[in-house]
């Protein structure tokens, strides 16, 4: 059977008593920019589930995984860039959520990908996410793309709950003195449906894969 670039099999994983399960399934990290970059192009990340609202948006994403979107940012995702180290101490300091660099994978499916902001491994044993945004308007509630991404990044981690920080600006510049945050809880019916579309993306990828050889 053809064998595709993100359908190949990963390494197995060695166990140890004292190392907590999700670093068993750690794939890359983004200081290895190229590592990095080849394993989200292999599967599904948050940023892609964050945009399957749909089955059309699922055809979309499937091309630009495969083709590229030519986009490599702009002053806002730089500005994101520039503050979220800031960002991350603080919530560090008022949290207990440390930083995270580690794109890891699903126990399901490695090609289900996620890389958290920040990890918190809990007294019990479970896990606590940080997702950092910044953004130029004011929010009344998380915007529903980010949810996804959260709902997804849960699933890939097997965590409980994560906290959400957002930092507005105007003109890049933060409007109040600490950001903005809020729990999300595990939502399972919402999880259920991410991975349905996850699978439908990996199957138009392969089918516009076969297409082409």
């Amino acid at each position: 059977m053809l064998s595709f670039p993100w359908e190949e099999e990963a390494e197995p994983a060695t166990t140890a008593p004292d190392v907590p399960p999700h670093l068993t399934r750690l794939v890359a990290r983004s200081s290895d920019r190229r590592g990095w970059l080849r394993a989200r192009a292999r599967g599904v990340t948050g940023t892609d589930v964050a945009r399957l609202s749909s089955r059309d948006a699922v055809n979309s994403v499937a091309y630009e995984k495969l083709n590229g979107t030519g986009f490599s940012g702009n002053v806002f995702t730089e500005h994101g860039k520039a503050r979220e180290p800031e960002i991350a101490a603080w919530v560090l300091q008022e949290h207990g959520i440390a930083a995270s660099d580690g794109l890891f994978h699903a126990e399901r499916d490695a090609r289900h990908l996620a890389t958290p902001d920040g990890i918190r491994v809990d007294p019990d044993g479970a896990l606590s996410l940080c997702e950092i945004k910044t953004t130029s308007k004011s929010w009344r509630s998380i915007p529903r793309s980010y949810l996804r991404q959260v709902w997804w990044q849960q699933y890939v981690l097997g965590a409980e709950r994560t906290l959400v920080v957002w930092e507005q600006h105007e003109a890049f510049v933060p409007v109040g003195a600490v950001p903005m945050c809020r729990w999300v809880e595990r939502d399972e019916s919402e999880i259920e449906v991410l991975v349905r579309r996850a699978d439908e993306l990996l199957a138009a990828m392969r089918e516009t894969w076969v297409r082409r050889r």
